[in-house]
């Protein structure tokens, strides 16, 4: 094919992956998607790339599903940048690797300061690599071809840049940990279900009362379900900010609603039926939504002290002693622990306090063997020197 020719028939397809099937070494793999433009997260355009077999660019609308590329590649390394966020649109489309390489991940365990693909091959590749269509509409048909070389050079590097990566784990002693990682990313729900997911509208914490939160819950449905029979993403017919301040302006009448200045947005108007019913639905439903939504969430940290005293020193304590480790290893905090899991076991430790069973309860929560390896003992000390000195504790921390 030509250079950045997008594949698009079935014929094509097919004699791609026989080409990418002779070719060798692990598989290079990337997708574009429409966030901010498209409501669904699919893939608009895949690319591969692979040693001996070139850059293929692909257009999934077109293509249909992938079986054949991937009953190819199975056995194979498939290498991306970033990789949870583009495992859901390549599974959706029959992509599904059974080892990866993230070598966005994996320059996070090395401790390097910033991880974009841009900056990590400018710096252990030498080559400059412009960003700047990476929140494009890949919707639009045809690509513009700078599009195109762009999405090309974003795979025809990743096999380098992979090399180069895994020197700096060998080196640094961290290779077992990357391989647990990138097990623990395909093993990983990356489409957690929600309950209530219009909670997640921006500025709902403002919105009191459960009258308003009904109007607030109602409007976010509305919005979600046209967005979903057009395709738009969501902030593109009405924004977050027109929701939660018509809920919390509480029109009383249509034109009420209609000559309310922060209700703005493209369909804020054209859609003012729609957006009226939705609070009429608020206003007279007898299904009024609790404050909170029931989670097993945990209260804020800066409510434990006069919640939980005890846990609040634990968590202090062990929060600084974790911290501490972070930079002796050179790996995020949020990589080495995630704040969530140190929260949960602080909150909620075992009965008898030690190495074994706080690594226990990292690991009921989630943490990988080498997480629990790492940690579990100094968060042990931690609490143990909490309950002994809380005073300390507490002082240490602030």
């Amino acid at each position: 094919m030509a250079e950045h020719t997008v594949i698009a028939t079935r014929d094509d397809y097919l004699e791609a992956v026989e080409a990418i099937a002779a070719g060798t070494g692990p598989v290079a793999v990337d997708a574009e998607r429409a966030s901010g433009f498209k409501y669904s997260q699919r893939a608009y355009l895949i690319q591969v790339f692979r040693r001996d077999a070139g850059t293929f660019l692909f257009d999934p609308p077109a293509v249909g599903r992938f079986e054949e590329l991937n009953a190819a590649i199975a056995d194979e390394e498939w290498v991306l940048h970033a990789a949870t966020q583009d495992l859901t649109c390549l599974r959706e489309v029959g992509l599904d690797p059974k080892r990866i390489f993230d070598t966005e991940l994996a320059a996070r365990l090395l401790g390097m300061p910033r991880v974009g693909l841009g900056t990590v091959v400018e710096e252990l590749l030498g080559i400059h690599l412009a960003k700047e269509h990476s929140a494009a509409d890949w919707s639009t048909r045809p690509l513009p071809e700078p599009w195109l070389l762009y999405a090309a050079l974003d795979v025809e590097l990743l096999p380098d840049l992979r090399d180069a990566i895994d020197a700096l784990l060998v080196e640094a002693g961290k290779s077992e940990i990357a391989r647990e990682e990138f097990e623990d990313e395909l093993a990983r729900d990356l489409k957690p279900s929600r309950s209530e997911p219009w909670r997640r509208l921006s500025g709902i914490h403002a919105v009191k009362g459960l009258r308003n939160l009904a109007v607030a819950r109602e409007l976010w449905l509305t919005r979600d379900q046209l967005a979903r029979e057009l395709d738009t993403a969501p902030g593109r017919l009405v924004p977050d900010a027109s929701l939660t301040a018509a809920a919390k302006a509480m029109p009383e009448t249509k034109r009420g609603l209609a000559s309310l200045r922060e209700f703005n947005g493209r369909a804020s108007r054209t859609e003012i039926d729609r957006w009226w019913a939705a609070i009429e639905a608020g206003r007279t439903t007898k299904d009024l939504p609790v404050v909170r939504g029931n989670s097993d969430s945990l209260p804020p940290p800066r409510a434990w002290a006069d919640r939980n005293p005890e846990a609040d020193a634990r968590l202090k304590a062990a929060r600084a002693a974790v911290t501490e480790l972070s930079e002796q290893v050179s790996i995020p905090i949020e990589n080495l622990l995630t704040p969530e899991t140190l929260r949960r076991v602080a909150w909620n430790p075992p009965a008898e306090i030690t190495a074994e069973t706080v690594g226990a309860g990292l690991a009921e929560y989630g943490a990988r063997a080498w997480q629990i390896e790492a940690t579990s003992q100094i968060i042990a000390q931690a609490f143990v020197e909490a309950h002994q000195n809380p005073a300390e504790s507490d002082e240490s921390a602030s």
